[in-house]
């Protein structure tokens, strides 16, 4: 599944800290914010363009919004260390 694959790239490049990566530096305090504070407000700001696209009812700009708070989270997920399979095992506990 995309969604894992996307994930453990994710957790590789918290890990490792490559020197170009987004990821990288999104996870790594700095001087100005704390890496937690950059996750949240990436995904406050992906959540609001979310929102707005669906609003202006523009389904390109919903799937790609979606997409980039889907990819928020799961850096979220990673960096709080939680697995991408006790996600996808909370959805099969909300399906029962």
């Amino acid at each position: 599944m995309i969604l894992e694959e996307v994930y453990e790239i994710i957790k590789k490049r918290i890990e490792e800290k490559p020197e170009n990566s987004y990821v990288a530096k999104l996870t790594t305090d700095d001087e100005k914010k704390s890496a937690i504070n950059k996750i949240c407000e990436k995904i406050g700001e992906e959540s609001t363009e979310l929102i707005l696209a669906a609003k202006d009812d523009k389904k390109d700009e919903i799937i790609y919004e979606a997409a980039d708070l889907i990819f928020h989270t799961m850096v979220l997920l990673a960096y709080k260390n939680i697995e991408f399979k006790e996600l996808l095992q909370e959805f099969e506990r909300r399906r029962k």
